[in-house]
């Protein structure tokens, strides 16, 4: 068992709040990721729970045990650092099996899970070499191996992955997700990276100042945001924001940004608990239709400014409603600069947000 459990816990640096409050349940086996922007909170929330860092309130439970107080080393973890953090001056096999030799674990043990450990991470003809030696996705090899052969009830990431070139980023998260899948451990995985969140996690928890704007599956935090900030962090290009009014239109609710308008389907205006005059009407680059509208659709009118290719697709660069959008149409379609562009949406995709506060008037925080 290895369920992690926050009790409004706060850290401080001075006067300086690095989490404030935090309330959070891992559950046992789950792969949790910390996601959002530097400074906000999610390594100090990771070195909490190795015990790197005291809190200065609060109280954080292994299964039902408090552990506030219990010394890193008493702590079941293991943690891969950003740096890899490897001897430099012993080879692979030495760095690998130096937490096994230091918990005084025997030879024949130490060699076995040496190379159970390599065999699975593809390293086995790499363990006479030092870490000079080796190219950067090798050396993280080499500490997720050290971490694995501990055998942690916990398994801590801080940013692990930032180091490698894109292609290699790709690859190493696969293995991090089978790796999670075979340990059947749990993972606490710090990052700013959306993508690594989004294909990695069970569950992200959304981190802004040091207070927790969202948490749920990658799925809810994506199409289900509570708020501005978790909408634009999580997107490529981010979401665009058109600024509109909601209005009364025949026993329903229709918004209207400048020329355009949009009816909100009777579904989404019912979960409007809050109908603020003033919102944000939210469309995400790739939720345009194509060529042709549909039944239903809206329509999204304006100049390009830029066709932007991306291989499979592309990105029209467009004013409209006074704001500069990017939108993700088919590479079939035929569009330059200074052409108006009329491209259908889907009504049921919006998301609408209130303008003062930003928070979401469709969706409230999943946890």
């Amino acid at each position: 068992m290895a369920r992690i459990r926050f009790d409004a816990v706060t850290k401080r640096y001075g006067g300086v709040i690095a989490v404030d409050g935090l309330d959070l349940e891992i559950r046992d086996r789950e792969f949790l990721v910390l996601l959002g922007p530097s400074g906000c909170g999610k390594t100090t929330t990771l070195n909490m729970i190795a015990g790197l860092e005291e809190l200065t309130a609060g109280d954080i439970y292994f299964d039902d045990e408090i552990v506030t107080f219990v010394p890193p080393h008493k702590r079941d973890v293991a943690m891969v650092f950003q740096s890899y953090a490897l001897y430099p001056h012993k080879n692979v096999r030495d760095n690998i099996a130096f937490g096994l030799k230091m918990r005084g674990h025997s030879r024949a043990e130490i060699a076995a899970r040496v190379h159970d450990a390599a065999e699975r991470l593809k390293i086995a003809d790499l363990l006479d070499r030092r870490p000079h030696q080796l190219s950067g996705g090798q050396r993280q090899r080499v500490a997720l191996g050290r971490a694995m052969v501990r055998q942690p009830a916990v398994f801590l990431m801080d940013e692990p992955l930032s180091n490698l070139d894109a292609a290699l980023r790709v690859s190493t998260r696969a293995e991090i997700k089978g790796l999670h899948q075979t340990m059947r451990t749990t993972f606490v995985y710090v990052t700013h990276d959306q993508a690594e969140a989004l294909t990695l996690a069970d569950r992200i928890v959304v981190m802004r100042d040091g207070v927790v704007q969202q948490i749920g599956t990658p799925d809810d935090i994506y199409e289900r945001p509570c708020n501005t900030f978790v909408a634009s962090f999580l997107g490529t290009p981010p979401i665009n924001y058109l600024p509109g009014v909601l209005e009364a239109a025949e026993g329903s609710v229709r918004v209207r940004c400048a020329e355009l308008v949009a009816m909100v389907p009777p579904e989404m205006a019912a979960r409007l608990s809050n109908r603020a005059s003033a919102v944000l009407l939210g469309i995400r680059p790739e939720d345009v239709g194509g060529l042709d509208s549909g039944p239903g659709d809206a329509v999204i009118a304006g100049p390009v400014g830029a066709v932007l290719p991306i291989g499979s697709d592309q990105y029209l660069e467009m004013r409209v409603a006074g704001v500069d959008c990017f939108f993700r149409v088919d590479k079939k379609a035929r569009y330059a600069a200074g052409d108006t562009a009329h491209l259908p949406f889907d009504p049921g995709r919006i998301h609408l947000f209130d303008k003062a506060s930003g928070r979401s008037l469709l969706h409230g925080a999943a946890a």
